[in-house]
């Protein structure tokens, strides 16, 4: 994905990823491009980042960019837009990215499950904790398809992520979700323990999540 986004880009002088959160995606950016600046409004995140050459971190909020005007070819978002101002920010990636530049936002939600009843088990738990996801959730859900996009829109080919897991790190990742633990604050149980009985997996084996990235690209246009 992040090889097809330089290749679409104008030119590989300076990316802008904002809302980097732990710099992941700035981190893949650094291979492509000579410079990029990732920005986060949390001192926390920007803290505890992953430190790469060619990558400088600022703690500033997204619709306020530093950046000057017509300085970057790429802009990204990665989970993350749903978060943002969206037409504060919109308006200030048209300002950074010269004519032409790209902007880029993508999301992805459910995973599937290689395993039939691993797969089954992970999206009954989905439907579970699915009132318990912040309200801005439902804007990734749909691919930020309700964000209005000032930009020439580009179609992206399909991309997707995948993470081999066993029993014992598939439970570790549910708890991670924010929905799951404003379950736990709210009922006073841990609703993975159910997962956990179900899940008849050999404890050191095997599987794969794969979750499907919902990109909308565009160019800068006048």
């Amino acid at each position: 994905m992040f090889e097809w986004l330089a290749s679409q880009a104008p030119g590989r002088l300076r990316a802008w990823d904002a809302a980097t959160g732990n710099g992941q995606a700035a981190v893949a950016l650094a291979d492509h491009f000579e410079r990029v600046v990732a920005t986060d409004a949390s001192a926390e995140q920007i803290e505890h980042a992953t430190r790469r050459e060619g990558v400088t971190y600022r703690v500033e909020r997204s619709e306020q960019c530093t950046l000057p005007d017509a300085s970057c070819q790429l802009v990204t978002v990665a989970q993350a837009m749903h978060w943002l101002d969206a037409p504060a920010f919109m308006a200030q990636a048209k300002r950074v990215l010269e004519p032409g530049g790209l902007l880029a936002v993508w999301s992805y939600v459910v995973p599937a499950l290689d395993d039939s009843r691993g797969d089954a088990l992970v999206r009954a738990f989905t439907m579970r904790v699915g009132p318990y996801w912040p309200p801005e959730r439902q804007t990734a859900e749909n691919g930020y398809r309700s964000v209005a996009f000032p930009f020439q829109e580009i179609a992206a080919p399909r991309f997707e992520m995948t993470l081999p897991v066993t029993r014992a790190s598939l439970a570790g990742y549910l708890r991670t979700w924010s929905a799951t633990r404003r379950f736990v604050e709210t009922k006073g149980e841990d609703p993975v323990l159910d997962v956990e009985g179900q899940l008849d997996w050999p404890a050191d084996a095997t599987h794969r999540l794969t979750w499907e990235l919902h990109i909308r690209a565009g160019r800068n246009t006048p």
